[in-house]
C-alpha cells in the first residue's frame, strides 16, 4: 500500500526506530509477525480504546504529537484505574495517504512520549489506509489484586486525583471558535485546550490510591462514572458541591465558565476525557469530595443544578 510518496514500509521504518525499546521484559518487538513477551507472574490487564478523527480529534485542533499522546493517555488511564502497572502497548493506525511523513513520524513520537511516562513500550501493531486517521491502542500490564468498580464500601470517603473539568472547558472553547488571547482568564482558556489536546494524567496519583477499595478513571464525566460504580458495588455516592468548590482550580474553571457563559458545573460534573481518578476507601491519597452511604445512585450535595455534558457519539 502506498501512502503519498512513500510506501508502508518507509513508515514502518521510522515507527521502528521511534518504538525501540532495550526493556528486558520484551523479547521480540516491532520487526517479525508478532510481538514476544516475557510471561508474568501475576494477572494480566487488558484494556483498548479507539480515537476516530472528526469524532475524538481534529487535526485543525490538535497537532500530531498532541493526539498520539492523547490516545496512549487513554489506554494507560484505564490500567492505572485498575491499580495495574503498565506493562506495553500495541498500535494500530488508518491512514488517508494524504499525511506527510512528519505528520506520522510526530504522531509516533507523541505515543511514544506518552508511552515512556509508564514505561510501556509499543512493541507493535497494524498500519493500513482508510478514510479518515483512526487510532486504536491495546494496552497490557500487570496486577496482583485488581482494583474493581464493585469495592465501595458504606462509610467510605470518595476522592479525586485532581479536579475534573479542564478538558471540557478546552473543547467548549474550541468547539465555540473562542480564542483564548480574548479573554481575561486567558491562562486558564489555554490551560483546558491543552487538556483537551493532550490530557495530563496523573499516573502518580493512581498509584499512590492502589489502596482503594474502589477506583475508575473519569473519563466520561464525573457524574457518570460515580454513578458506573455506585451501581456496581450497590451504593450510594453521595459528592459534596462545597468540598469540590474548595478544590483550589475550581475557582479558576469558574471564572472561565463565567466569562464564556457556559456553567461550570456542566464541566466539573459531566465533563469527559479528563482521566482524573475518583477512589473509595479511607484515607487514601487525593481530595476528598464526599462519601459512600446505604442506597443507590449518585448525587451533588448543595447543587440543584443537573450537570450535563458529555455523551459518546455526539
Amino acid at each position: 500500500m502506498g501512502l503519498g510518496e512513500f510506501s508502508e514500509s518507509d513508515v514502518i521504518v521510522e515507527l521502528a526506530k521511534i518504538f525501540a525499546t532495550d526493556d528486558p521484559r520484551i523479547l521480540l518487538g516491532i520487526g517479525d509477525d508478532a510481538a514476544v513477551i516475557a510471561p508474568s507472574e501475576v494477572n494480566s490487564v487488558i484494556t483498548t480504546d479507539m480515537a476516530v478523527e472528526g469524532v475524538h480529534f481534529r487535526k485543525q485542533w490538535s497537532s500530531a504529537f498532541e493526539i498520539g499522546r492523547k490516545i496512549t493517555a487513554a489506554n494507560l488511564a484505564d490500567l492505572l484505574a485498575m491499580g495495574a502497572t503498565p506493562s506495553h502497548l500495541v498500535a494500530a493506525i488508518s491512514l488517508t495517504g494524504d499525511e506527510p511523513l512528519a505528520w506520522i513520524v510526530e504522531l509516533a513520537q507523541g505515543m511514544a512520549h506518552e508511552a515512556r511516562r509508564c514505561k510501556a513500550p509499543i512493541v507493535g501493531g497494524d498500519l493500513v489506509k482508510g478514510s479518515v486517521v483512526t487510532i486504536s491502542m491495546t494496552a497490557i500490564g500487570y496486577v496482583k489484586n485488581p482494583i474493581l468498580r464493585s469495592g465501595a464500601q458504606v462509610g467510605d470517603r470518595l476522592y479525586v486525583s485532581n479536579i475534573p473539568g479542564w478538558s471540557a472547558a478546552g473543547w467548549h472553547l474550541l468547539s465555540h471558535g473562542i480564542n483564548p488571547e480574548s479573554l481575561a482568564s486567558s491562562k486558564q482558556a489555554k490551560r483546558g485546550i491543552q487538556q483537551f489536546c493532550a490530557p495530563e494524567v496523573s499516573y502518580e496519583a493512581a498509584r499512590l490510591m492502589r489502596n482503594a477499595h474502589a477506583l475508575i478513571d473519569i473519563s466520561d464525566g464525573l457524574m457518570t462514572q460515580g454513578a458506573q460504580m455506585a451501581s456496581a458495588s450497590h451504593v450510594r455516592c453521595e459528592f459534596s458541591a462545597a468540598k469540590i468548590e474548595a478544590i483550589d482550580e475550581f475557582a479558576d474553571l469558574a471564572q472561565l465558565a463565567d466569562e464564556v457563559n457556559a456553567n461550570v458545573w456542566d464541566w466539573v460534573g459531566a465533563g469527559g476525557e479528563d482521566h482524573v481518578f475518583l477512589a473509595a476507601g479511607k484515607d487514601l491519597s487525593g481530595t476528598c469530595i464526599g462519601e459512600v452511604v446505604t442506597g443507590d445512585g449518585i448525587a451533588i450535595i448543595g447543587l440543584e443544578h443537573v450537570p450535563q455534558g458529555f455523551v459518546h457519539f455526539n
